[in-house]
């Protein structure tokens, strides 16, 4: 039996040293300290086991000063190992007093706290019972034997490391000469071991961010601005904004976070990135050249104009400073009585006998044509040289392109583009008149320009 309480003891010794290698949890350690008192009276043999348990004057052996020291570890899911170590006097063997005799024991101790260290709401935040059981050894006089134990007790904890201890163990013997006894025990235990690496009061186990300083409400994460939205779920973590944003300021009050606003102090619209548009035309004040005047963005937000006021915007308009007519694309309709004017004066043009050079008093009615030609810039014109029919068809023709030509070139000389002008001699071919008599060959001696389009 000697053999058997001496193996117990060894084994549960090393059992909560190796349990104690592999524990990472907070404040995975305690220790204790304090007074015990050993009652031999309540134990079956000296007075009935039991029996005046609370008997402390008549029964307790206690020694006044620091009489025992423990260590544990917590292992998790509520059990903690550890080693007791006692000394008392005993004056009071059961109802029989004696001469001092010396107490010591040493104790491996297996404990289980029904309340879990995640349990820290309310009452079980303050008061932690448990119960004990485990093995030792136990000297009296100097004579040893080994005890199987067993206890209950619980821990007042003032803060989350320190707290007050009562405990209560029945110790077992398993030799004749030592008697079974009841051990009490008052004192004070502290917890410690935890790790908090960034120092912000949150232990790494319970941390979401260890290595950066936290706050509890975030496991342990920070909130940098303040604006009670962790860093990690903050989009501008510097800078405080509401939720609703994720985080980020809105400096004009917009509803749009400064951080997507592309004019942040001036409140706008979401579609347009938070820029105000003053007009209403679709384009940001910012990028629109006429910001209180609507207008199409093809035309960077200002109104088309009219600058000859005829109905037809510039941009449709084919002639924009000459009044016109939407069926002629905005320019001035070119009408009968201008063509019969126009014809009127180049019937007038006279040249040369005989050759294309046109005579210096037909400059007047030249000018009168290059005005009209001028007037209707849009518009295309044919000019045709005919004759009489008084020499050669040969060299009518020739006559008829080289007079037509002059003229033409008169006019392009005169500011009328070349592209808007076309000559072509038709010789003695289309008479308007007989050539038999001299007022019929006068008025078969002609230029005219016609319209070829509009």
């Amino acid at each position: 039996m000697k053999q058997l309480s001496r193996l117990l003891f060894v084994g549960l010794i090393v059992l909560g040293f190796n349990s104690i290698k592999a524990q990472d949890e907070n404040n995975p350690w305690r220790i204790g300290f304090g007074v015990n008192a050993v009652d031999f009276y309540p134990v079956g043999k000296v007075g009935g086991f039991g029996n005046e348990y609370f008997n402390v004057n008549d029964h307790w052996n206690i020694l006044p000063s620091i009489s025992y020291v423990d260590a544990s570890r917590y292992i998790g899911d509520g059990i903690s190992v550890g080693v007791r170590g006692s000394l008392n006097r005993i004056k009071k063997f059961g109802d029989t007093q004696v001469d001092d005799w010396s107490y010591y024991g040493i104790d491996g101790t297996i404990r289980y706290n029904f309340v879990q260290p995640s349990s820290t709401d309310g009452f079980f935040s303050v008061v932690d019972p448990f119960v004990e059981i485990g093995g030792g050894y136990s000297w009296v006089r100097d004579i040893g034997a080994g005890t199987l134990n067993g206890g209950v007790g619980m821990n007042i904890w003032f803060n989350e490391n320190i707290g007050l201890t009562l405990a209560s163990n029945y110790k077992h013997s398993f030799e004749d000469y030592l008697t079974p006894h009841f051990q009490h025990m008052l004192g004070l235990s502290i917890k410690f071991g935890g790790t908090d690496t960034d120092k912000d009061g949150i232990y790494d186990k319970d941390d979401a961010c260890p290595e950066v300083p936290g706050l509890e409400a975030f496991n342990g994460c920070p909130d940098s601005d303040g604006d009670g939205i962790e860093d990690s779920k903050d989009r501008c973590p510097n800078e405080a904004g509401p939720k609703e944003l994720n985080g980020c300021p809105d400096a004009d009050g917009d509803g749009i976070a400064d951080i997507d606003d592309a004019c942040p102090n001036e409140a706008g619209l979401a579609a347009l990135s938070g820029c105000p548009d003053a007009d209403g035309d679709g384009i940001a004040d910012k990028d629109d050249q006429c910001p209180n005047e609507a207008g199409p963005a093809e035309n960077n937000g200002c109104p088309w104009p009219d600058r000859d006021g005829d109905g037809i915007l510039d941009k449709d308009d084919l002639c924009p400073d000459l009044p016109g007519v939407v069926a002629n694309k905005g320019c001035p309709e070119l009408t009968e009585a201008v063509r019969k004017t126009l014809n009127d004066y180049a019937k007038t043009i006279l040249f040369d006998t005989g050759k294309a050079t046109i005579k210096e008093r037909s400059a007047e009615v030249l000018q009168n044509i290059v005005a009209i030609l001028e007037e209707y810039s849009f518009a295309r014109f044919s000019i045709d040289g005919h004759t009489d029919s008084v020499g050669s068809a040969t060299l009518n023709q020739k006559l008829s392109e080289e007079r037509a030509y002059s003229v033409m070139n008169y006019l392009i000389e005169n500011g009328v583009a070349s592209s808007r002008l076309e000559a072509t001699g038709y010789g003695e071919d289309r008479p308007l008149a007989d050539n038999g008599t001299a007022s019929g060959r006068k008025t078969n001696r002609r230029v005219e320009i016609n319209l070829i389009k509009q």
